[in-house]
């Protein structure tokens, strides 16, 4: 037996979207709205379906605001960086929770009392600097975040090889603001067949409009040569070359990973890093020397000048890092664990020249104290010296928000990002949000019980943007409009009456919570 939406009951069960048949689509509110409230000798003689569909729009998503039950959620376990990405749909907060061992959520208070200001780059005798550094420019340029995939807007941040699963050892990842190479050997089979390790590229492109010579730097640790394989190579430098899956006159292929084929251009350096200084040396450092410790390696006066410009009139090129183990005859196995690992940080690219704007010079000084101090709040007494109040009267005219140890936290909206105090880190925060229903597809639906409410907004919005709309008509629905919104709320707020009953029983408790 079908039901009302055309799917079978075994449909309904053994499917994904049980508890559906509760709203109406976007799309059938518009569709409908056509067909009983516009044409001949209706309230609306005529209106395109582009106009309805675009009241529609904004009726959903401002009945989202405090109508409709569209508050959202998400957890993570906040980083050491005390920071949470505010989502792609975040219109405003509802509150902000962490949980405990149990389960249950604890309250976190917005604070009032700091930010994150525009940290100006100054000079020893306090006047702004503007020398500006093209590493600004660079996205997690001291790797404080995990790098993206292999596949991604150019402009996202650092780009990588694919690892694969062979052998398992390997990986490219981010830790302690350093990016970590690790290297095992896997046996290569093919035209260059023989024990050896894989070699990977990161990438990332960096905007020269306007540059002629730029300085990088970068510390690198290569590993030590054991038996059966030699000393670890990272290198860091510049190209013009995009890393991609051919080899071309513009391109070099990033995914060749054998170091025992000639073509591997993940260790042709000089064919890689096609752009040299002044004095004809090749654009990048390399770090080989197998001594286990960091060493700072610079490069000064890169020419850039040359870098043909796109469509748009501007000039890219590509930073780039590649690190392998040139000769690794053992096989690493899990028993062995014989892999090598190269290190690479401090990554830096400048050049001489001066902007118009102030610079920014690192996190703020006020950001950087309130995430690193430990709150008063957080300093509880045992009371095992029998003082309960240890600060008796020095209390006086404490404010309740400050009075709590649950943490809390302030939004960066410039930057779309939530900073946690101190005491709140690798804790489970929850984030409850507020959108506006038009995020996806799916989001774009309305409960039933709002339904003549969407029908009222619509009707109320194409009527007050029609000049000869009779005043007294516009009158009329904005009346109906209210009252049918007013009908949605209370129909939405689900108030039973066995609930209200039991709330009313604890009215008459002698301790309340």
């Amino acid at each position: 037996m079908a039901l009302l939406d055309n799917t079978s009951q075994r449909a309904y069960y053994q499917g994904s979207n049980q508890g559906n048949y509760q709203f109406v689509s976007l799309d059938d509110i518009i569709n409908q709205f056509m067909v009983v409230y516009v044409g001949d000798e209706k309230i609306i003689r005529n209106c395109s379906r582009v106009d309805v569909a675009f009241h529609a729009q904004r009726a959903l998503a401002e009945l989202s605001f405090d109508t409709f039950k569209s508050v959202k959620s998400q957890e993570i376990t906040l980083p050491p960086s005390l920071t949470m990405m505010l989502p792609h749909d975040y219109v405003n907060y509802v509150k902000l929770t962490s949980s405990d061992d149990s389960g249950v959520e604890h309250v976190l208070y917005p604070t009032s009392k700091t930010s994150n200001p525009f940290p100006i780059k100054q000079n020893d005798d306090g006047s702004y600097n503007f020398n500006t550094v093209l590493s600004d420019l660079v996205t997690n340029a001291d790797f404080s975040s995990s790098l993206l995939g292999t596949s991604g807007n150019p402009d996202d941040g650092w780009i990588r090889t694919g690892v694969g699963n062979s052998p398992v050892v390997d990986n490219i990842n981010t830790s302690d603001n350093k990016l970590t190479f690790t290297h095992g050997s896997r046996t290569h089979t093919g035209q260059y067949s023989g024990v050896a390790s894989n070699a990977y590229c990161v990438w990332q492109r960096v905007k020269v409009t306007g540059i002629d010579l730029i300085d990088i730097s970068a510390d690198g640790v290569s590993a030590a040569a054991a038996t059966g394989k030699s000393v670890g190579m990272v290198t860091f430098g510049v190209s013009t070359l995009k890393p991609d899956g051919i080899d071309s006159a513009t391109t070099f292929n990033q995914n060749i990973l054998n170091p025992l084929d000639p073509n591997c251009r993940n260790t042709d350096h000089d064919t890689i890093y096609n752009l040299s200084n002044i004095n004809g040396v090749p654009g990048y450092v390399e770090f080989s020397d197998g001594a286990g410790t960091s060493s700072t390696k610079t490069i000064e006066g890169v020419d850039v000048s040359g870098v043909p410009e796109d469509v748009d009139g501007e000039t890219y090129i590509y930073i780039l890092i590649t690190s392998s183990i040139p000769i690794f005859t053992q096989l690493w196995t899990s028993s062995n664990q014989n892999q090598s690992i190269n290190t690479i940080d401090n990554i830096d690219i400048s050049y001489d020249g001066q902007v118009t704007n102030v610079q920014r010079d690192g996190d703020s000084t006020t950001w950087s104290n309130y995430k690193s101090s430990t709150p008063s709040e957080n300093s509880n007494d045992d009371y095992e010296d029998d003082t309960y109040w240890p600060y008796e009267g020095r209390r006086y005219g404490l404010d309740p928000q400050h009075a709590q140890i649950n943490g809390s936290f302030y939004i960066d909206e410039l930057k779309g990002l939530i900073n946690f105090s101190s005491p709140l880190s690798g804790k489970n925060i929850i984030l409850k949000y507020i959108s506006d229903g038009l995020g996806t597809e799916q989001e774009m639906k309305v409960h039933k019980f709002a339904e003549e409410a969407m029908y009222k907004h619509i009707i109320y919005a194409v009527l007050s943007s029609k000049i000869d709309a009779p005043d007294y008509i516009v009158r009329r629905f904005k009346k109906e409009r209210f009252a049918a919104v007013r009908q949605a709320k209370l129909r939405l707020s689900n108030i039973k009456l066995e609930e209200i009953t039991q709330i009313l029983r604890g009215k008459s408790k002698q301790i309340k919570h």
